[in-house]
């Protein structure tokens, strides 16, 4: 008996080795005692240019762990396909820190592609406070924002000064000088991004929110929007386009031809991102000095924007986890951020830089942007966002094409993504 019970504790301790030995082979070069080395970093293409400059600061710094960029299409829908097919690989992937839009996080962490981060390696406290919001799911911090954004109304001051007239606060204002000002001057009224792609779900969105309604409640597992205010957001929309105030060419719009249309001098009023503004500031520009940019309006004052941006994850399969925590950290710095919106035109995540005056007079729309991030909201948190997103962008582009009405879309919305969340 005692033979038996020798090889028992025998047996018992090579189980454990074992076990500790199959678990860091499948962490890799995680089981290392610094768990640091080189990194891969994917992010969608870097259209500025100037993310290889940041990254070549840390290279020189740290040449033990050198990052190596891969830039993925411009295209959001084929970033992200090839960032999932990528933490989907059984061999443990390329990539070991993703820059992912924030309204992936929520599925990459449902899914168990991206690993769970320590707050307090992060300067979390010097963020704005809602881009936050965007990084955890289930209670849990999976990301660290890296960038954020919030939709702002960009105006034409010189038309509106001309005709004394406060740039709009509410839709009824906004609606009123979209009718009878546009007109006068030749131009359309107002525009969003109203093509049924991820650009009218997230101006649906914003139209819901600033109505004071909501989408999806619970980490996408309860459906909310069957709602007055729903119906009220979606309805405001429909209605433009039925009246004429917002063109029906606005149905083709993305964010490039509907910042095309403001910048060349055919719109009165345009819903966009700040990179919009930047835009349609600089030399040549037929509309530079004629512009100026206010919080998004709602039914009764300033509405809600929905956030967007990018935060950085850390791949499930990650080589050198401490090292992408790092990197994280320095992408994450003043210094790196100040670099993100002077180089990139991007903007920061560090609230103080919105009120640094260097940069308030470089890029004037600054305190604007402050505040309509500081009111945003995520986009509907779900681990199926993207077929969320499809629901919400077939059937309010329908609604606005007039082919239901907003009652019908509403009705129509809450059916389909009930299937979703189940």
């Amino acid at each position: 008996m005692r033979w038996i019970h020798a090889a028992g504790r025998g047996l018992l301790v090579l189980v454990v080795i074992l076990a500790g030995y199959i678990a860091s082979g499948a962490r890799g070069d995680e089981s290392t005692a610094s768990g640091r080395g080189p990194l891969t970093l994917a992010t969608a293409g870097d259209l500025t240019g100037y993310l290889g400059s940041v990254l070549a600061g840390w290279n020189r710094a740290h040449p033990g762990e050198k990052v190596t960029l891969v830039e993925l299409p411009d295209s959001a829908d084929e970033t992200r396909a090839q960032m999932i097919t990528d933490l989907r690989d059984g061999d443990g992937g390329r990539f070991d820190l993703l820059n992912i839009d924030v309204s992936w996080t929520s599925e990459f962490a449902a899914h168990g592609w991206i690993r769970p981060l320590p707050r307090d390696r992060f300067p979390l406290g010097t963020f704005l406070p809602p881009v936050v919001d965007t990084a955890t799911y289930d209670g849990q911090l999976y990301a660290v924002p890296y960038v954020t954004n919030a939709g702002l109304l960009l105006y034409r001051k010189d038309i509106l000064a001309k005709e004394g007239v406060d740039p709009p606060r509410t839709w009824s204002e906004l609606e009123r000088a979209a009718k009878t000002i546009a007109p006068e001057y030749g131009l359309d009224g107002y525009a969003g991004q109203f093509l049924p792609y991820e650009g009218l779900t997230v101006n649906a969105a914003e139209a819901v929110y600033s109505a004071g309604g909501s989408i999806l409640g619970d980490e996408g597992e309860r459906v909310t929007v069957n709602s007055t205010a729903a119906r009220e957001g979606i309805g405001f929309l429909a209605r433009g386009v039925r009246e004429g105030w917002i063109p029906e060419r606005a149905l083709t719009y993305k964010e490039e031809e509907s910042k095309q249309a403001f910048q060349d001098g055919r719109l009165l009023f345009l819903r966009n991102w700040p990179y919009a503004y930047v835009g349609a500031s600089a030399e040549g520009s037929p509309v530079a000095g004629k512009i100026g940019a206010v919080p998004l309006p709602g039914p009764d004052g300033p509405g809600v924007s929905v956030l967007g941006g990018s935060n950085l994850a850390v791949s499930a399969h990650a080589r050198h986890p401490d090292s992408a925590a790092r990197l994280i950290a320095y992408l994450t710095s003043e210094r790196v951020q100040r670099q993100v919106l002077g180089r990139g035109a991007l903007p920061p995540v560090r609230a103080d830089l919105y009120e640094d005056p260097e940069l308030v007079r470089e890029f004037p729309y600054l305190p604007t942007l402050r505040e309509s991030v500081l009111t945003a909201a995520p986009r509907p948190k779900s681990p199926r966002y993207d077929q969320v997103s499809l629901v919400v962008q077939a059937v309010v582009h329908d609604a606005m094409a007039g082919r239901v009405t907003p009652e019908a879309a509403v009705r129509r919305l809450a059916r389909e993504l009930d299937a979703v969340a189940r």
